[in-house]
């Protein structure tokens, strides 16, 4: 593409439609649909402390956690713009304990179903920090005449056919991959479009930081403490946002290692396998990164039960997460590490 003009979000998905293994219009369409949903929920994001909307809601999500106001505002938002175009047949959020069959628009026989996380790291709203929207996209496996399933999304991360965050900060970004490496776009608030301004990442072998939250360390399995320690040693730069997209962001431009392992209170891990972890995965190691789990298995590969189904991760730059891997391996007690 020439780097001299312009290049919109629209424009550069429909260009690359003859990418996709199921060349449709459709996909393109979701894309640009979260597209627009992004805009909207980038304009409240951005005047969120002149309304009504920060702060914690009345209720809990479905895995426990407190909703913040604008969570369900983005949700409601994203659900709207993808049930407006009847692109997908279905959509499941992280704020929702189901997920929710879309009927189809104008006769369209849709052939996707769409996982996300509306507004990830939404406590920091109230605090001006950047926090961020995390999408997947699934090719549907039920029959394409009858209504969608629960088995639509439960499916490997190595099934999604595509995946991005959206990144509200000093500009916003939308990043995503379809499997064909990864792009950024820039969101011009002149002309109010996603311009194409990060083309082909590609994430560092090794970086100077390490994302994990730290005041958890005593709660953290020996082998954590000690590759925690290691980092520590290297002089490796402690950075950790509690936004796991901005944390994700930095490590994808300037390398490092974000981990979030199992605690005492958490024994599976915090983070969600469908909404969170499998989506960025699929993003980092298309740009030339690693992502596993605590206990060494690649984290597009783990078997999905549930939709809030949990998970350790550790991932970033390849050489960094080998390294933990060689830590878990060398110092765990568990008699299946190290065979």
């Amino acid at each position: 593409m020439s780097n001299n003009r312009t290049v919109t979000l629209d424009e550069f998905i429909i260009r690359r439609q003859k990418d996709f293994s199921f060349a449709s219009g459709e996909l393109t369409g979701l894309l640009r649909d979260i597209g627009v949903a992004a805009k909207i929920v980038n304009r409240e994001v951005n005047k969120a402390g002149l309304l009504n909307i920060l702060g914690v809601a009345d209720k809990s999500n479905a895995t426990g956690d407190e909703v913040q106001k604008l969570d369900l505002y983005a949700n409601q938002k994203l659900i709207d713009c993808l049930k407006n175009s009847g692109e997908c047949c279905g959509i499941a959020s992280e704020e929702n304990e189901d997920f929710i069959p879309i009927n189809s628009v104008a006769d369209k026989s849709s052939k996707y179903v769409v996982v996300f996380d509306p507004l990830d790291g939404s406590s920091n709203i109230d605090v001006n920090v950047s926090v961020g929207t995390i999408f997947g996209i699934y090719r549907r496996v039920s029959d394409a005449n009858s209504p969608c399933n629960l088995d639509d999304f439960l499916q490997k991360g190595t099934k999604l056919v595509a995946a991005g965050y959206v990144l509200y900060g000093t500009s916003t970004l939308l990043v995503y991959t379809t499997g064909r490496g990864v792009n950024g776009f820039t969101l011009d608030p002149t002309i109010g479009e996603f311009c194409l301004s990060h083309q082909d990442i590609q994430i560092p072998e090794r970086g100077n930081y390490y994302s994990v939250n730290q005041g958890y360390y005593l709660k953290f399995d020996v082998e954590m403490r000690r590759y925690i320690d290691y980092c520590s040693d290297m002089n490796y730069r402690l950075r950790y946002i509690g936004s796991m997209v901005s944390d994700i962001h930095r490590i994808l431009f300037q390398g490092g290692i974000f981990l979030y392992p199992n605690t005492r209170k958490y024994p599976q891990g915090k983070l969600r396998l469908v909404y969170e972890c499998n989506p960025l995965s699929f993003i980092v190691e298309q740009a030339g990164g690693r992502s596993i789990s605590s206990q060494l298995e690649r984290i597009m590969d783990l078997d999905v039960k549930h939709l809030h189904q949990r998970a350790t991760i550790a991932i970033g730059s390849p050489a960094m997460v080998d390294e933990m891997k060689a830590f878990v391996e060398r110092y765990s007690a568990l008699p299946t590490f190290g065979k």
